[in-house]
């Protein structure tokens, strides 16, 4: 047993998932327990390790390293604790993990952007700075706002919000923009389907957003930031609201940052559930206030952005990146990935998958490895039929493309897109033609408005579907579907309308049967 006297460790994650699950009632139960033997305890609230399916995860710190347990429910803490899980007992029972670091579904990842998610106490300024927290910031305030922009150009970093666009050269741009005033946008308006990582990001490693925000204030020139962040996540509001005021206290936002000479401060902005303000135009729209519809390019944000200043708008994933970029060199987190896919990727496994959860990874690992190794095949234990990449706006993959390599080129060239990382499975039971419908069912719900193909294109596009699934003339209707899908390829002002026809046209192409074809 352990000794008394001797001050118990336990980590029990705040993140939202696991509270869904019970988690904050794990966590007084095991105070409870532990006081009633006299016993002290330290229940730290970590973010989530990203094995949603073992939430509520329990771990126990040990001279060996953290051993874990889950899922915990409530009602079965007092056995647990009774039978030595306070010791990092090896118990018989099912919730008995071992070391979570020698954990396969650990051991597979490379955790760059998420290293410290799931390790520290999310909220703790002094965690953040023991896990070489702002050793980044440090790195970059030494060198020039030029160099800085460089290393982000010679890293490889792409947009993890979809587009992949390179981020070193987006700053580039608001870099030689002239004006008083720069702003740095971070869009955390996560509303694709299957995708959660910027909420966890946020929920379990804030201040490294904080960080990436302020080094590129610092590259560019600006002096406010401003994350927008969706109303549907208020344990992510609370969180980075809680860091953010640390941060000021602790000189590492406002005035004077860490004696460098730069002002810069930031501001949560709580979106209204626009999915459409996930499109930078339409966000930098919310933020002034007016109604969430995209603007006309050029000119681009990066010169006419916020206000009509140059501004920066990136991804949380791609901002929380950039302090591992500057504190180990451009020339090591490129050493990851493939091709121009440079550095890792957070991938999001969900859907019907038995492992549902984060995973981290080079760039390169096929499709087929994260549904079936990782993620372990379908939670019904059916086989796969099909899974959708990318978001609602992604392409529908068939088993017959697993070989496929995480990779943005490798994607393009099939007509697919690895968009920000959200990887939905779907067993033998699914109706492709009900999905290729729900499509245009999503854009007509979401769509901004402004542009006619995506406005009226979506419902024109939802009444074709319904004549080909009710058998009326279906090779007509197929043509008809085609070309309708042409129109809003081209026509469309945003993304919003152009990728819709993806997984409209990838439904068909590789599930034709179930249109009659």
């Amino acid at each position: 047993m352990t000794p008394i006297g001797r001050s118990i460790k336990v980590f029990v994650p705040r993140d939202a998932a696991a509270r869904s699950v019970g988690a904050d009632q794990v966590a007084e139960r095991i105070e409870a327990a532990v006081k009633a033997t006299g016993q002290s305890i330290e229940v730290v609230r970590n973010g989530s390790r990203g094995m949603l399916w073992l939430e509520p995860l329990v771990e126990v710190e040990t001279p060996q390293g953290r051993v874990g347990y889950g899922p915990v429910a409530p009602e079965d803490v007092d056995g647990l604790v009774a039978a030595g899980m306070l010791d990092g007992a090896a118990l018989t029972v099912g919730a008995y993990l071992g070391l979570v670091e020698e954990l396969p579904w650990m051991k597979r990842q490379q955790r760059l952007t998420f290293a410290r998610v799931g390790v520290i106490d999310p909220r703790s300024a002094d965690d953040h700075a023991e896990y070489e927290g702002n050793a980044g910031l440090r790195k970059a305030l030494s060198m020039t706002p030029a160099e800085v922009v460089e290393e982000v150009v010679d890293s490889g970093l792409r947009g993890r919000g979809g587009a992949g666009f390179p981020t070193g050269i987006k700053w580039r741009t608001v870099l030689g923009a002239e004006s008083d005033l720069k702003f740095v946008c971070c869009n955390a308006d996560e509303g694709d389907s299957g995708t959660f990582a910027d909420r966890m990001l946020i929920e379990g490693d804030p201040f490294t957003l904080i960080e990436g925000m302020t080094i590129a204030a610092y590259a560019v020139g600006a002096t406010e930031g401003y994350v927008y962040l969706r109303s549907e996540y208020p344990d992510a509001v609370e969180t980075l609201n809680a860091a953010i005021r640390t941060a000021r206290d602790r000189g590492w936002l406002g005035r004077n940052i860490l004696g460098s000479g730069l002002d810069f401060d930031l501001h949560v902005r709580v979106g209204a559930g626009a999915y459409i303000c996930g499109e930078e135009t339409s966000m930098l729209e919310s933020l002034e206030g007016k109604r969430g519809m995209v603007r006309a390019k050029p000119p681009i944000p990066a010169l006419e952005g916020l206000f009509g200043r140059p501004t920066v708008v990136n991804n949380v994933l791609s901002l929380a990146t950039i302090p591992t970029i500057l504190a180990n060199g451009a020339a090591t987190y490129a050493g990851y990935g493939m091709g121009r896919s440079l550095g890792t990727n957070v991938f999001q496994l969900g859907g019907n998958i038995a492992r549902g959860g984060i995973v981290e990874t080079a760039f390169g690992i096929t499709l087929g490895e994260l549904v079936n190794d990782l993620g372990g095949g379908t939670a019904s234990g059916r086989p796969t039929r099909a899974v959708q990449v990318g978001g609602p706006l992604g392409a529908y993959l068939p088993v017959e493309q697993f070989d496929l390599p995480m990779d943005y080129e490798a994607f393009a060239a099939v007509g697919a897109m690895v968009g920000h990382g959200g990887v939905v499975v779907f067993d033998e039971t699914v109706d492709m033609s009900a999905m290729a419908r729900f499509a245009f069912e999503f854009c007509a719900e979401e769509s901004c408005g402004k542009c006619t193909p995506c406005r009226v294109g979506a419902v024109r596009g939802v009444e074709t579907i319904d004549r080909i699934r009710n058998g009326e003339d279906r090779k007509k209707n197929l043509v008809l579907l085609d070309d309708l899908c042409d129109l809003m390829t081209d026509g469309s002002l945003c993304a919003m309308g152009g990728l819709t026809p993806l997984p409209v046209r990838s439904a068909v192409r590789h599930f034709g049967k179930d249109f009659g074809a």
